[in-house]
């Protein structure tokens, strides 16, 4: 919100909270959708069929979506009792916690924070998806979400951040040789300097030319410095926290979005176009530590990673699992072997020979023991190949052309591979920079490899769109890295028979005769270092049924409800089967040229070779 005139006050000894009071009550009134950038051209370099057709309205319901979630948190803030700064070393007494999570909530919710003043942070991430993607003809298309640049678009789906606070800063274990923490698919959000990787991936956003696309990292603290909720931030922050001298042309700057060549970012350059003074600066980065720690703390909080599922209520002893979720979860940790990746709390009992490598097996271990964790986050923080195709639906193939600020997004067309957190340790194309060079050395042995993910709210969809599984009523999701599953049966059946009914094809080509994602699984798109624990666990239609129920009692809100899961205002999908969900928006992959120099040529070299 840009800042507005207070109203004025007759008490001469009016307080900061008074203050506060009013600011944030007036911005209560929020002015109309303006149109995407700020009126001018869309960006679409795609071809017929890649973008849905409901695209832009759907982007508008979104959009209202997230501001009534803003005016809701201003009200939060607006209603908190004031915190008292008190004791050595000062602290926030009293509603501090609640105070900086609040914040947290509104800086996530405000669509001041980009260009054109069109996205939050929440856009690509709504609470009734999970905080996942919240738009189905995008989860069903284009995978990644159109950035405030429309139509610029990134090239993974955006990930769930409930319990993202709890991943621990990325680390190599020497012993095991194997990579664990950090935030993103690839890693990149490592944490090295905050110690939180989830603070840290919340600066990523506002400055990806892909996403948010401001400029320069300081228009975050320009933005705040305007917002109705300043005096707010520096409640939680300390008094002067905003106290920046912005050049004149500050607003000019951070209306372009990143990229821009006027800026000299065409080719990638000049990172900081706002010209501050030294101090000036370190007070504008302090700012950019402040909004990603306060962002973390929202995603951190009881309320968006609650521990409120069916599952919790059953580790508690307050909730009995009926027959087939029961089955489910012994599938989970047993013959499926779920938890030995996405860790449950308990030992698996999955028996040898159930993997790739063995003879299915069809039999179940026992494990009676109580849960050693009582609050388990499904993931063990690392790190997997899991050989899956490439999605010629993936926007980011198509960004090939200038947009109307003369940058081009990739101009590696299909010849881009994305190898995950092997890219990132080369600071390769379209990663961040790699801190620590320590780590460059093992990019080779981890090609192709995207974040274990927490199995938490993998299934969490709106009330009125009960699942994530057709003939529903149901919410289109989309799953995996580069969201080639659309549905959860889909998920479980690639883990299942990858291995079963490998074709060498690419996406859209199944032979004659089989079903892509049935019976047809196309070659990986990054055939090194895949994971060989999976592909070939001999479960039945019916196991993996019963496997989709138990994921879905990882959902929050059943003990308490999930906030903010009701503001969907959109429509759910009804019919098909949830073995083909999404099928009908299958494209053919077209003949891909060799994996370009800038992905695969950068040293260390892949090995073997990537085609």
């Amino acid at each position: 919100m840009g800042k507005r005139r207070l109203i004025p006050l007759s008490m001469s000894c009016v307080v900061v909270a008074l203050f506060i009071v009013v600011s944030l009550t007036e911005s209560a009134q929020v002015q109309p959708l303006p149109p995407p950038n700020g009126g001018g051209p869309f960006y679409n370099p795609y071809p017929p069929g890649i973008l849905p057709d409901d695209l832009v309205s759907e982007i508008a319901r979104v959009r209202r979506e997230v501001r009534g979630i803003f005016r809701e948190a201003l009200g939060m803030a607006r209603a908190l009792t004031p915190p008292v700064l008190t004791g050595q070393p000062p602290t926030l007494q009293g509603t501090g916690y609640q105070s900086v999570q609040i914040l947290g909530k509104i800086l996530n919710f405000d669509e001041d924070m980009s260009p054109f003043r069109t996205r939050a942070c929440a856009f690509c991430h709504m609470p009734y998806a999970g905080f996942s993607g919240p738009i189905p003809s995008v989860n069903l298309t284009m995978i990644a979400y159109p950035g405030s640049e429309e139509f610029r678009a990134g090239k993974r789906s955006a990930p769930r951040y409930t319990y993202s606070p709890k991943f621990p800063v990325l680390q190599f274990n020497q012993e095991q040789g194997l990579f664990f923490g950090g935030n993103f698919w690839d890693g990149r959000s490592t944490g090295y300097l905050l110690q939180s990787p989830d603070a840290e991936q919340a600066q990523h956003p506002p400055v990806d030319t892909q996403e948010h696309a401001l400029p320069d990292t300081a228009c975050i603290a320009f933005r705040i410095s305007q917002a109705v909720y300043a005096r707010f931030f520096e409640r939680v922050w300390g008094a002067g926290s905003l106290d920046i001298n912005f050049p004149a042309n500050t607003e000019q700057i951070c209306a372009t979005p990143g990229g821009a060549a006027s800026l000299g970012q065409a080719a990638g350059g000049n990172p900081t176009p706002i010209a501050l003074s030294p101090a000036d600066r370190t007070r504008a980065n302090r700012v950019y530590d402040n909004w990603g720690q306060s962002i973390s703390a929202f995603e951190a909080s009881p309320d968006i990673s609650a521990f409120s599922s069916k599952f919790d209520a059953f580790l508690a002893g307050n909730y009995t699992m009926t027959a087939n979720e029961m089955a489910g979860y012994n599938l989970f940790r047993g013959k499926a072997g779920c938890n030995t990746c996405h860790l449950d709390g308990r030992g698996s009992t999955q028996t040898p020979g159930t993997g790739s490598n063995g003879n299915p097996s069809t039999t179940t271990g026992t494990d009676t023991s109580a849960a050693a964790d009582v609050a388990p986050l499904f993931t063990c923080f690392g790190f997997a190949n899991l050989g899956l195709p490439l999605n010629p639906r993936d926007a980011i193939f198509y960004q090939t052309t200038p947009d109307p600020f003369m940058f081009t997004p990739n101009p590696l067309g299909f010849g881009y591979r994305d190898l995950g957190l092997g890219t990132f340790l080369r600071s390769g194309f379209g990663a961040a920079p790699n801190p620590n060079q320590d780590w460059t050395q093992f990019a080779p042995s981890v090609d192709g490899q995207m974040q274990v993910a927490t199995a938490r709210n993998v299934a969490m969809t709106p009330p009125q769109c009960p699942t994530t599984e057709a003939p529903g009523p149901y919410f289109q999701k989309e799953f995996f890295h580069n969201g080639y599953a659309k549905s959860l049966k889909q998920l479980v059946h690639f883990y299942n028979t990858r291995d079963v009914f490998p074709f060498p094809v690419t996406s859209g080509n199944c032979p004659q005769g089989t079903t892509e994602k049935v019976n047809c699984w196309p070659m990986p798109e990054v055939p090194n270092n895949i994971d060989m624990t999976v592909g070939n666990l001999g479960l039945t239609d019916q196991e993996e049924n019963q496997i989709v129920i138990f994921l879905q009692t990882l959902t929050d809100g059943f003990t308490t409800p999930f906030p903010d899961s009701n503001t969907f205002t959109g429509q759910c999908m009804t019919g098909g089967l949830a073995s083909t969900q999404g099928n009908a928006f299958l494209i053919p992959t077209p003949p891909l040229p060799p994996c370009s120099p800038e992905v695969c040529g950068v040293p260390p070299l892949p090995d073997p070779p990537i085609p």
